[in-house]
């Protein structure tokens, strides 16, 4: 229904000078699309108003509305070309008028878990990259064919946005700060297994995949208008520190059915865990927080043990911000298994301690297509010390890659057996008690894979190439000795 019009937005975007990347295409579509969807939202919301003869004030004001900028209408319905605004006045307005009123929202915002806050907080941080006025004029065209109104609608345009993310997350070195294969979302949600009425938060979210994942898993089956509500206001929380990723986060939840998501932009590390308290803490954590980045002295005096790696001190908040009984799974670096520094065996101490780490699922290597290190995803839940450890060392039988990437039946083996904790070729069992009291070393090779063939000594191989040698010899022989 609508991937016509996303196709042909992004070939205008790949024409404009202004934008070079695919970061640069799905910021700038995002920001439109958000527009459109505050449009649609004020008309569905005024017509609900109108039925019940109640008044309605809109989110926007007349002349920054969708449809008094963007797709002027004439009386029959039809695009109103002569008051369009185009060219340099189309990109002098939308600058210097649009934005600031705009980014003005933040301020005049009741707080920030209203939608008004939300607008403030984009389009203070997000820019316009069009220079081509006559580009953005046929951009915002095509983006008017998108509608908001239906529950299919949002669907459809929830599936191509999340393509778009998708490419986006492929296109660097840096995709998987973007994007995180579904298919491990949807195994890691289904483990956990949440309730309605538990809240779930993602400290480092980025665009919400697993939050909109949660939410999908959630909504499935007929719901109470009461719970729906719940699902809706006070279920999902997330933070997240960039930009990009903050706007591409809070579309990507409007379009999977949260109006007014609770995702605060925010360095999640600057808060000192001493500050948490009870109140602050949540039923369930997924994340794949950053790994590789370092954090500043300061950032770090915010946390028992001291480290520069971001995600080691992820783990710590997500431990500190679990309430009692929550359960948690994260992606890590598969170094941190093993790593021989201080930070690293204290943390495994921690949360060895203090947690029940259940399993550790083995992740094959290009599982994040465009990040070079192999991860593990760790499943805890809080108040009690671990005891067993089930893992399964995830093999697709092939090499993954973005043609060929993780798929839901990859991961379907390890959903049913980490049910019931099963040995087979790909899983096994650790007592806790067997854990080096020094090192805490979680690493382990696996003792059912099955035995693989000798490797060859250099001298055998030898010995076989001269045979084969001979051989050939033999038959280039017989074949002259023919001619």
């Amino acid at each position: 229904m609508f991937e016509q019009a996303f196709k042909n937005i992004d070939d205008v975007l790949w024409k404009e000078a202004g934008c070079t990347t695919e970061l640069d295409y799905t910021e700038q579509t995002s920001w439109m699309l958000f527009l459109k969807y505050l449009d649609d939202l004020d008309r569905e919301r005024a017509l609900e108003a109108e039925l019940v003869g109640k008044s309605y004030y809109f989110l926007i004001n007349e002349p920054h509305r969708w449809s008094s900028w963007a797709a002027p209408k004439k009386p029959d319905g039809s695009f109103d070309h002569d008051s369009a605004l185009t060219g340099d006045d189309l990109i002098d307005f939308v600058n210097s008028d649009l934005f600031p009123y705009l980014k003005g929202f933040k301020e005049r915002a009741s707080g920030p878990d209203t939608i008004e806050y939300k607008i403030g907080e984009i389009f203070g941080e997000i820019k316009n990259r069009f220079q081509s006025g006559y580009s953005l004029r046929d951009a915002l065209e095509y983006m008017d064919a998108l509608r908001f109104r239906s529950q299919e609608e949002k669907h459809e345009l929830s599936h191509l946005y999340e393509a778009k993310i998708k490419n986006m997350g492929n296109a660097g070195r840096n995709g998987g700060e973007y994007y995180t294969p579904r298919p491990l979302i949807r195994a890691m949600v289904k483990v956990i297994n949440p309730k309605i009425g538990e809240t779930i938060y993602d400290g480092a979210c980025g665009s919400a995949g697993f939050l909109c994942e949660a939410h999908d898993y959630l909504r499935k089956g007929k719901l109470t208008t009461g719970k729906l509500k719940k699902l809706q206001t006070r279920t999902f929380y997330g933070k997240e520190k960039k930009s990009l990723a903050y706007i591409i986060g809070i579309m990507n939840m409007i379009l999977h059915g949260i109006e007014a998501p609770n995702i605060i932009h925010t360095n999640t590390l600057s808060e000192n865990l001493a500050d948490i308290q009870e109140k602050d803490r949540y039923n369930i954590i997924l994340a794949n927080p950053p790994f590789g980045g370092k954090e500043r002295k300061e950032v770090q005096q915010n946390f028992p043990i001291k480290t520069g790696e971001t995600a080691f001190l992820f783990l710590q908040h997500f431990i500190k911000r679990l309430k009692a009984g929550g359960r948690a799974a994260v992606v890590i670096k598969n170094t941190f298994l093993s790593n021989s520094d201080n930070a690293s065996k204290a943390l495994r101490k921690e949360l060895l301690e203090s947690c029940n780490l259940f399993t550790i699922l083995d992740c094959p290597a290009k599982t994040f297509l465009g990040a070079g290190v192999k991860t593990v995803v760790l499943f805890f839940e809080k108040g009690a010390p671990t005891r067993k450890t089930w893992y399964y060392q995830l093999d697709p039988g092939r090499s993954l890659g973005k043609t060929n990437p993780l798929n839901d039946n990859d991961l379907a083996e390890f959903i049913k057996l980490q049910k019931t904790f099963a040995d087979s070729e790909q899983s096994w069992t650790i007592n806790a008690s067997d854990v080096d009291l020094m090192t805490f070393d979680l690493s382990t090779k696996n003792p059912n894979a099955p035995e693989k063939e000798p490797i060859r000594s250099p001298k055998k191989i030898l010995e076989e190439i001269a045979a084969l040698d001979t051989e050939t010899a033999k038959v280039l022989a017989e074949i002259r000795e023919l001619l």
